[in-house]
């Protein structure tokens, strides 16, 4: 994501980061909270499918083991409107954990602290260069580190979750937390092993959009599925059937499980994992090399088309890889984009007018998501 219309684009990232790029995960007010794969990689968490029921008469526990370790706190202070994507790019390039005060107010001063966590060794100094200048800053925000004391991260970060109610009748529910109306249509997630919590504007407009075109028997494709939510969602919706595509090995592995944890099987729902457009070894967002003999990777041809595809990413990938995303709709399919600010509309209207009429916006607190049908002419469909 990105915050200014002319950061350019914010994100210098390759389309190979198009599914995993952190979406962010929105801490309640007043703080906002993201989180890095890292946390993942803290604890070895045991099988979600297996360990608990829904139905549970008690509340569960996370499934994470607990990990507690010193680390490094960094103070960050940055002009607020590129705090969302400092905060994010900063995740990309070492941190472990960022969170934005809002009430912060520096002497009445344009400036916000970002309150980051760093592993111990970890080049504090590169890691804020490096994200600082794929947003395009022109200098290096001011920092100061301490070492911080052992603490259980994982099981703070998944405190921070709460159960979310998208509109009503819809909520996303943590794994261990009792759904508040189990009437209600509930998506079980498991928010500490996958992106996409439900919490952040794109998020839910994309589940909003879902909620509104979904009648039933329809083909749905999360292009860049990460936790797996939407994919649910549309199957609980009355989607006939969904596919996920990623191309990180652990977003797919996690929204198997979330798929499990919500009765879905194989049948109605899939998860693919993807390599990258030019063909190169599995990269992710945060530069790790997967190899594409040993990381399982399945095809999926674009002859499937899908009556509902939806890509919520980056702007970037989003403008780089359009041709492809559209490829996998039906002629007179809907599109929706989303991971976008609204004052960056203007390059997805132009990108994608070409492929797609009768299109509309929705936003939520600055964020947009953009939605059209397929044109029925396009050579190709």
């Amino acid at each position: 994501m990105s915050g200014g219309l002319l950061k350019q684009l914010a994100y210098t990232l390759s389309s190979r980061c198009f599914a995993t790029f952190s979406r962010p995960s929105t801490h309640p007010s007043p703080s906002r909270f993201f989180t890095n794969r890292k946390l993942r990689e803290l604890s070895q968490p045991n099988s979600l499918a297996a360990k608990f029921s829904t139905s549970s008469p008690e509340t569960p526990t996370p499934s994470a083991e607990p990990f507690a370790s010193p680390f490094l706190s960094v103070q960050i202070r940055c002009q607020k409107h590129v705090a969302d994507m400092l905060s994010e790019a900063l995740l990309c390039f070492g941190a472990s954990s960022t969170s934005i005060k809002e009430e912060d107010n520096y002497d009445g001063k344009d400036e916000i602290c970002i309150d980051s966590i760093f592993p111990v060794g970890e080049d504090v100094n590169t890691c804020i260069s490096r994200a600082a200048d794929s947003i395009s800053l022109k200098e290096i925000p001011s920092y100061e580190v301490r070492m911080g004391e052992p603490f259980d991260w994982i099981k703070k970060t998944q405190e921070s979750f709460h159960p979310v109610e998208v509109t009503e009748g819809l909520w996303i529910v943590p794994e261990w937390r009792i759904p508040l109306d189990a009437e209600a249509t509930n998506i079980i997630l498991n928010p500490g092993l996958a992106f996409g919590t439900g919490e952040h504007p794109t998020t839910k407009l994309c589940l909003l959009l879902l909620h509104g075109l979904i009648k039933g028997r329809e083909l749905f494709l999360d292009y860049g599925t990460g936790s797996g939510i939407l994919a649910i969602a549309a199957v609980k919706f009355g989607a006939t059937s969904s596919v996920g595509i990623d191309i990180d090995p652990q977003a797919i592995t996690s929204a198997r499980q979330n798929a499990a944890l919500n009765n879905i099987g194989p049948e109605k729902m899939q998860f693919h994992l993807v390599a990258s457009q030019n063909g190169s070894p599995l990269i992710d967002p945060c530069g790790v090399v997967e190899d594409q003999g040993s990381s399982g990777v399945e095809a999926i041809s674009e002859t499937d088309k899908y009556d509902v595809v939806i890509a919520n990413i980056l702007l970037n990938p989003l403008l780089d890889l359009a041709d492809h995303i559209v490829s996998y709709a039906k002629p007179g399919a809907v599109i929706g984009l989303s991971g976008i600010l609204s004052e960056q509309l203007p390059f997805i209207i132009e990108r994608y007018s070409q492929f797609l009429e009768g299109i509309s916006i929705t936003e939520m607190e600055n964020w947009a998501c953009v939605h059209g049908t397929k044109k029925q002419n396009l050579a190709g469909s």
